[in-house]
C-alpha cells in the first residue's frame, strides 16, 4: 500500500521546493506528484476572467477524473502515466512521464485538498499558508523565467484571477489540514517527514489516515 501525502497552497507558496524537502529526508525512493500536470488538455472556453481571459486558477481547470484515477492507482501501487502540459501554449502534449508507485509519494498542487474524494485517498494533508506578497514575487520570477510570460502579463493576471481564486477557493482548504506550515524551511520539512515515518511504522502493511490535530510549523 501507498501512503499519499498531500501538499496544498496558493501559487508561489513553495510547495514543489516543500515537497523536495521532504523527500530528502528519506533514503528509500520518494515519488512526487505534481497538480500542475493536469490541466485539462485545453482550458475551456467557458472558463473566463472578469476581463475574458482563460481562468488558470479555478479548481474546473483540472482533469479531475484523471487526476482520482491516478490517485487511486497509485494507492493500489500501480505505476501511472503522468501527461506532460505546455505552460506556453497552455495545452497537454502527447508526451507522458512513467511514475512508478513507491512507499510514499508526495501529492502537491493549489488543490490539492480541495476534492473530497482526493482528501480520502490522502494520509497527511499539509497546507503551506504563506504571505501574499511572498508568493506573488515568486509567482512572478517563475512565470517570466520558466514559463516565457511577460511581466504585465503575470501582474494583470494576479489581480484577475490569482488573488480572487486565492480567497474564494484556496485559503479555505486550511480547514482540511492536519498540518499547516508558515514557511517551506528545513524545520517544518523535518517535521514532516518524521511524522511520514510514524505514519508508517504505525500502519506498516496498509493505508490509513494518520491525525496530526492541526500542527502548525
Amino acid at each position: 500500500m501507498t501512503y499519499i501525502i498531500g501538499i496544498a497552497g496558493g501559487s508561489g507558496s513553495g510547495k514543489t521546493t516543500f515537497a523536495k524537502k521532504v523527500i530528502n529526508q528519506f533514503e528509500a525512493n520518494v515519488g512526487i506528484l505534481h497538480m500542475d500536470s493536469y490541466y485539462l488538455p485545453s482550458p475551456p472556453e467557458n472558463l473566463k476572467t472578469p476581463t475574458g481571459k482563460h481562468n488558470f486558477d479555478h479548481p474546473k481547470a483540472f482533469d479531475w477524473e484523471l487526476l482520482k484515477e491516478h490517485l487511486s492507482l497509485l494507492k493500489n501501487g500501480q505505476q501511472i502515466n503522468v501527461p506532460k502540459y505546455d505552460f506556453k501554449t497552455s495545452s497537454r502534449t502527447d508526451q507522458f512521464e512513467i511514475l512508478q508507485s513507491s512507499r510514499v509519494i508526495i501529492f502537491e498542487g493549489i488543490f490539492s485538498l480541495f476534492s473530497e474524494e482526493i482528501r480520502d485517498l490522502l494520509d497527511i494533508k499539509c497546507f503551506l499558508n504563506v504571505d501574499a506578497d511572498i508568493r506573488f514575487i515568486r509567482r512572478l520570477h517563475r512565470d517570466v523565467q520558466d514559463r516565457g510570460r511577460s511581466l504585465e502579463s503575470v501582474i494583470n493576471q494576479y489581480y484577475d484571477s490569482v488573488r480572487p481564486m486565492y480567497n474564494k477557493y484556496l485559503d479555505p482548504q486550511k480547514q482540511f489540514a492536519d498540518f499547516i506550515v508558515g514557511e517551506e524551511n528545513d524545520n517544518a520539512s523535518i517535521i514532516l517527514s518524521s511524522r511520514i515515518r510514524d505514519l508508517i511504522n504505525q500502519f506498516p502493511n496498509a493505508g490509513g489516515t494518520f491525525s496530526l490535530e492541526n500542527l502548525y510549523v
